[in-house]
């Protein structure tokens, strides 16, 4: 090729960077602007809050006047009983989510395989999920109430039925249970989601090399995946965190005593039943850093998980 010939190309390729990169500049713009509302209702509903409870956080507030304590509120959760009780409830439903993991995998890993009654069964084990916090916490009242469905199974052995709700050794575990139990048919549906994007031909080979059942789910169902288990795993985290005050509020209000109060519900009665305002957003931002450190934690474990 001729010099001519070779500038007349570089020329036509440097006017086609730069026509690119003028386009790309353009369309970067144009996405920047169209999301910027999203970006300032974002910031005016979700981070300018959350910085004023921070601030409040730090604050004797009554909701009018707000005088600066330092980090009084805080140290309060460590020496209050009541506090350090709540802290202690929201980390055994923290505890608890593997119940509500493995049971709906069961479940859903035998319904993937078309036993008989497959679709009815779908049915009414995602049926429940349409039902909201309030309807669920009544549901779990009535349950556990001294002449309900479970003592009266339990009475059927000659046992005495404690009162559940109102025995504080009973009464967490019944919250736990319902909780458990109420996130039981969503987690199920998206683990059959999840199931059904496995490739099936590597679950046949894994077969033909001689894997049994349990190695199958191991080393080739679980990691294909990983993404749901991921989601599922988180969800539930959050929720037992952040999602349940109706329903303790129905089953206990957060009683006998603080047997079944957790941080999201001393929020609430510190900053509303009491009017500790400044109490409540401290407790409220101890509730986060605790949520969004469990939420690493899993992120990091899967992660390493899935590069080992």
């Amino acid at each position: 090729m001729s010099a001519p010939a070779v500038q007349t190309a570089n020329s036509a390729e440097s006017a086609f960077r730069g026509s690119f990169n003028a386009r790309t500049m353009s369309m970067r713009i144009n996405g920047a602007l169209f999301t910027l509302p999203a970006i300032v209702l974002v910031a005016l509903v979700m981070v300018l809050p959350l910085f004023q409870a921070a601030y409040y956080s730090f604050t004797n507030w009554n909701g009018a006047h707000a005088n600066w304590t330092g980090w009084t509120n805080y140290l309060n959760m460590l020496y209050d009983p009541e506090l350090r009780r709540s802290l202690i409830n929201s980390l055994c439903f923290f505890a608890s989510v593997p119940f509500g993991l493995v049971p709906p995998f069961i479940v859903a890993y035998l319904l993937h395989k078309n036993i008989p009654g497959n679709k009815l069964f779908r049915a009414l084990i995602f049926a429940p999920t349409a039902l909201s916090w309030v309807v669920i916490g009544m549901v779990g009242r009535q349950f556990f109430a001294l002449k309900g469905p479970l003592s009266a199974v339990v009475s059927l052995f000659g046992i005495p039925a404690p009162n559940w709700l109102a025995d504080s050794n009973f009464a967490l575990i019944a919250v736990i249970f319902t909780y458990n139990a109420a996130i039981f048919g969503i987690n199920t549906v998206i683990f059959l989601t999840g199931l059904a994007t496995v490739d099936r031909s590597t679950i046949e080979a894994a077969w033909l090399d001689g894997a049994n059942e349990l190695q199958v789910i191991r080393y080739v169902i679980l990691p294909a995946m990983r993404r749901f288990v991921e989601f599922v795993l988180i969800v539930t985290v959050i929720n037992s965190a952040n999602g349940i005050f109706a329903m303790i509020y129905t089953m206990t209000g957060g009683g006998p005593g603080s047997a079944t109060l957790t941080l999201e519900f001393a929020v609430w009665r510190r900053a509303f039943a009491t009017g500790c305002f400044g109490a409540g957003a401290a407790i409220g931002i101890t509730l986060m850093i605790v949520t969004l450190v469990a939420v690493a934690l899993i992120r990091l474990l899967l992660k390493n998980r899935g590069e080992a």
